[in-house]
């Protein structure tokens, strides 16, 4: 086993100054990330008055939210910080001045009052909704996941890994390599795939020969040795490239996702190319678990992962088919200047790829007056939960909800293609749409508590949160998929986790779209399949027979006529035949030597009993003693009454069976 010094063994932790190196602007970008995600705010779009503030969030987010303000009332007396832009004092007062008479006009409607019919959006789709492949045509596992990770992409792959293992033992590295090709590649990610299914405590127990517990597998398919320098070396950029990006860090130009972003720029056109979406879309995050000190890695206490790297994820609600996704790198600038929630929203969705009409459902994190409105005049629909203290969201006006009001009760106010809609369920939701109506008759059953027992009750509800209950989950079933067979683990790198991410990506929407099309598997087996056909081995391995596998036959049937007890019926045992054939085939060589050897023995006591039969007049007991003596072999056999005549004696001998057949032939011969 290879030892290395300290500097080395830190050398092989760390692998890259730049990996775990900070910028400036990374620094500056943690306090706003910080409001972004683990206090979910958006500053180009939240409003943040402090009475606002304190009474539409936790105190937690109070409490953050005015140090913030603090900290940029010490340096900029005459201006208060709102994120990234920054607006005179004055002005601000006057625009939420506006705002505030404006919202005072509008008063909430009840379900009684009857609601315009929104305009409907035809749905203009850019392709027939579903896979683009022809279902006539036979579609593989392995052939629809090449569709990701085709030739192409994985000889970039090996060519850039091949570079880095080179640079690596030039720096030092003692360890043996020898070029990756592309089907070893497919070998090794099958092989992280059978480790997503069949999960150990660490990696060299797959290769574990000496315990019960064993896996002969992954040693069939490559060393433990080889698999451990593949996964040190996964590289999707040059290294050379990489150098060169890095010499750009903090500057405009430079590029935090350089070292993903071959690959995921390939991942992200084939999801677009080979799947259309049906109508229903759902946007929201994805947190890839990491805690590398990237700068991009971030905290979600909401979320079940709560360190990692935020994707920005579109999904079709039908499925969880992953469309396009965009990795959140920590920069605060946004083109639009509508806040990081709008723009993460707009840039996933592509009118010229999409096609119109297609209805967006997301959560209160981007759902905005402004979004809304925004992606109406792109002839998309939305419907998403929205907080109070959004900007241009309905908040002093009048009869509205209270803690008192009933269970179902429902508040709305339109403006415009906008629907605000407020329904008291066990506490207060909120919902904003342009698909849907205010209420259109719809109800939702819960289980209510009476004097004697729970009882399920039937209430009024609007059809927006219908429709958002029933199709926002296209994100949150998209990564149920993923983790079922998923082939994150530890890695030294964090661009390898976005790798493994990839994989899970490649590999989910394959068995989607092999649905689709054939609809025969399911996960499980498609995964089985995948994994034999990359590693090139026979899914179905036939058993190892042993001696413990054979049952006696039973025997036939009892019959009348005793010669056919047990035979009439009875089969050839398989097992014993072989048996049977193998030790005649091994043992015949022997079996004739030991042949040849008696038969020369025999003839030459043969001789000399001949020889002293004639010349002598011996009675039957010298007889008898005498052919013991030369033939010490032969068994006794019972005593026959017999005559035979013998040189001349005509009395009658009783001798035994064997010995009259051997007078007889010593006589005569």
């Amino acid at each position: 086993m290879t030892r290395y010094t300290s500097e080395e063994a830190l050398q092989l932790v760390l692998d890259s100054d730049e990996e775990f190196t900070f910028s400036s602007e990374e620094e500056e970008d943690s306090d706003n990330e910080r409001l972004y995600f683990e206090e979910r705010l958006d500053p180009g779009v939240d409003i943040s008055d402090e009475n606002d503030v304190g009474c539409s969030l936790s105190p937690l987010t109070a409490t953050h939210t005015k140090r913030a303000r603090s900290n940029t009332d010490r340096n900029q007396k005459d201006y208060k910080g709102d994120g990234d832009h920054q607006t005179p004092v004055a002005k601000r007062a006057k625009t939420n001045i506006q705002t505030s008479n404006k919202q005072s006009t509008l008063s909430w409607k009840t379900e009684t009052d009857i609601d315009m019919v929104p305009q409907t959006l035809r749905f203009l789709p850019a392709r027939e909704p579903g896979p683009q492949l022809s279902p006539a045509d036979a579609h593989t596992p392995l052939s629809l996941f090449k569709m990701f990770f085709s030739e192409n992409a994985v000889s970039t792959l090996c060519h850039n890994t091949n570079a880095q293992a080179a640079g690596a033992i030039a720096k030092g590295r003692k360890y043996k390599w020898t070029d990756i090709s592309i089907s070893e590649m497919y070998r090794y990610i099958g092989l992280l795939f059978y480790m997503a299914m069949v999960k150990m405590s660490s990696i060299s127990d797959y290769w574990r020969q000496d315990s019960l517990f064993s896996l002969p597998f992954p040693a069939t398919i490559m060393s433990r040795d080889r698999y451990r320098t593949i996964s040190w070396n996964v590289h999707m950029s040059h290294p050379d490239a990489d150098k060169e990006n890095d010499r750009k860090r903090g500057t405009p130009e430079h590029d935090r996702l350089f070292r993903v972003k071959p690959l995921m720029d390939t991942i992200r056109h084939v999801c677009k190319a080979i799947y259309h979406p049906k109508i229903n879309l759902a946007v929201d995050e994805r947190m890839v678990a990491c805690k590398a000190h990237t700068g991009m890695t971030q905290y979600m206490k909401a979320k079940p992962t709560r360190w990692g790297f935020k994707l920005f994820v579109l999904a079709d609600s039908s499925n969880g088919y992953t469309l396009d996704f965009s990795v959140y790198t920590g920069k605060n600038n946004f083109p639009s200047g509508h806040g990081l929630s709008h723009d993460a929203v707009t840039s996933l969705l592509d009118c010229k790829v999409l096609g119109s009409g297609y209805h967006v459902y997301m959560d209160n994190f981007y759902t905005s007056p402004k979004l809304l409105k925004d992606l109406f005049a792109m002839k998309f629909g939305a419907c998403g939960t929205y907080r109070d203290n959004r900007k241009d969201c309905p908040r002093d006006a009048t009869n509205s909800l209270s803690k008192k009001s009933a269970r179902g009760s429902i508040r709305w106010i339109r403006d415009g293609p906008l629907v605000f809609v407020k329904w008291m369920d066990t506490r207060e939701v909120s919902v904003c749409s342009t698909i849907q109506s205010a209420y259109t008759g719809d109800t939702a059953q819960r289980r209510v508590k009476t004097q004697d027992a729970w009882r399920t009750k039937t209430f009024p509800c609007p059809a927006p949160v219908i429709a958002y209950n029933k199709h926002m989950g296209g994100v949150d079933l998209s990564d149920q998929l993923l983790q079922y067979y998923t082939a994150q683990h530890k890695t030294m790198k964090w661009y390898r986790k976005i790798f493994l991410h990839f994989l899970d990506i490649a590999a989910t929407n394959a068995f989607l779209i092999h649905k689709e099309l054939c609809g025969n598997m399911t996960h499980k087996q498609f995964m089985e399949q995948l994994i034999a056909e990359l590693c090139g081995v026979s899914q179905k391995v036939a058993p190892k027979q042993t001696s413990s596998d054979h049952v006696p036959v039973p025997g036939a049937e009892l019959g009348s006529d005793a010669k056919n007890i047990c035979t009439v019926g009875r089969k050839i045992c398989v097992l014993c035949k072989g048996q049977l054939d193998h030790l005649r085939r091994v043992s015949a060589p022997p079996l004739r030597r030991a042949r040849r050897r008696r038969r020369g023995k025999r003839d030459g006591w043969l001789v000399k009993l001949r020889t002293w039969l004639v010349s002598s007049t011996m009675t039957l007991p010298g007889i008898r003693s005498e052919f013991r003596r030369l033939a010490p072999w032969r068994s006794a056999d019972p005593i026959d009454s017999c005559l035979v005549p013998v040189a001349g004696l005509d009395v009658g001998l009783p001798v035994c069976a064997k010995l009259n057949r051997v007078l007889l032939c010593a006589v005569v011969g």
